[in-house]
């Protein structure tokens, strides 16, 4: 953003004020008068918040998004939000009590649904009973006494791959993250884009198998129903039952149920059901981001996620797919990579979301 001298002195002068950033000492001389050095305030702490459908991930940034303490905890968010924001706060304050904060500057908080941005209010999340309309905004800056932000979860993994992580220097990239369900964040000339509602990027909707499977959103054939945490773990738990996998059936009596982790595990230690429901799902999911490429045409697609245990099966699955299907021209150095940050990207994105917020003029 270009600056003339005089409104940068006008919004350095706003920020020492606020005390979002103090002088540090005088810059060396090169000539006339020596300016002031400032940085960011080292005391500013902001907190990050990464509701998922099964966990919540809480990172306490410094200014620079350092993360200085990150805790994560299983949850599940259809106890609804008063009881998940009671894990939340438990959590804020046990990483307080460590010694990390004093009080936070902001919040940013993402969960798995669609949010009017504006007034940071999830509308309508499938996987989310009992969300709708929650003030989460409202409800959470009252009870942490700092101003807080809201957005889906999708779009701040985008920020924080974009902030620390494979995305640096994209303007333009979709971020993909399969989880208990499939969304994709999209980043447009560095800015992430939300659409008319806040629903934009939901592409676990997106029908694959005209007639297919039910899904919870009352459609059939939704590459969620057939590709997604949830739909790998069921789909795990038949081959088990119908005797195809031994290893798959060993986990499933040892812990009466399967996860998509339980998929990986037997995919590594090359239990052949495994990889081929892996191969299967990528197969689809890559169907998809070939129509969002062809599109869109990103200079990056970043995979994210619970399931990026699945690692590189799943990236070769989805490469050979986007790459059969889209133009050469879309595809011809287009990298398809897993994100870097793992389960903090999240939580990162959302104290990028926070911070950009608190330091914007008025």
């Amino acid at each position: 953003m270009d600056l003339s001298r005089s409104k940068l002195a006008v919004e350095v002068d706003r920020l020492l004020e606020s005390g979002l950033v103090v002088a540090d000492g005088l810059a060396p001389s090169r000539g006339g008068r020596r300016s002031h050095n400032i940085r960011l305030a080292p005391t500013l702490r902001f907190l990050g918040v990464d509701i998922g459908a099964t966990s919540i991930d809480v990172a306490v940034t410094n200014a620079e998004l350092e993360v200085l303490g990150h805790l994560n905890q299983p949850m599940d968010v259809r106890e609804g939000p008063v009881a998940v924001f009671e894990h939340v706060l438990s959590m804020a304050a046990k990483l307080k009590a460590s010694g990390i904060a004093e009080g936070f500057d902001g919040a940013g908080i993402g969960v798995p649904g669609p949010v009017r941005f504006p007034e940071g209010v999830p509308v309508a999340p499938p996987i989310m009973p009992g969300w709708d309309g929650f003030p989460v905004r409202e409800a959470l800056s009252q009870e942490l006494g700092c101003p807080v932000m809201v957005d889906n979860d999708v779009n701040l993994m985008a920020m924080g791959e974009q902030h620390a992580g494979v995305a640096r220097s994209v303007g333009d990239f979709l971020c993909v993250k399969i989880g208990t369900g499939i969304g994709c964040g999209i980043v447009v000339g560095g800015e992430v884009y939300r659409g008319t509602t806040g629903s934009a990027g939901d592409i676990g909707h997106i029908q694959v198998e005209p007639g297919g499977r039910a899904c919870a959103c009352g459609n059939r054939g939704c590459l969620e129903a057939h590709f997604s945490g949830a739909a790998l773990a069921g789909d795990a738990e038949q081959a088990a039952r119908e005797g195809r996998s031994a290893q798959l059936a060993a986990r499933l009596e040892a812990a009466g149920r399967l996860t998509a982790e339980d998929v990986s595990a037997a995919a590594a230690a090359g239990d052949a059901v495994a990889l081929e429901l892996i191969r299967e799902g990528g197969m689809r999911l890559g169907q998809v981001i070939a129509g969002l490429v062809s599109f869109f045409n990103p200079g990056l697609v970043v995979i994210g996620g619970g399931v990026t245990g699945l690692g590189h099966t799943l990236l070769a699955s989805v490469r050979t797919q986007v790459y059969r299907q889209s133009l050469p021209l879309a595809t011809g150095n287009l990298p398809i990579v897993l994100g870097e940050l793992g389960p903090a990207a999240g939580a990162i994105g959302a104290a990028r979301l926070i911070s950009d917020h608190v330091f914007s003029p008025a």
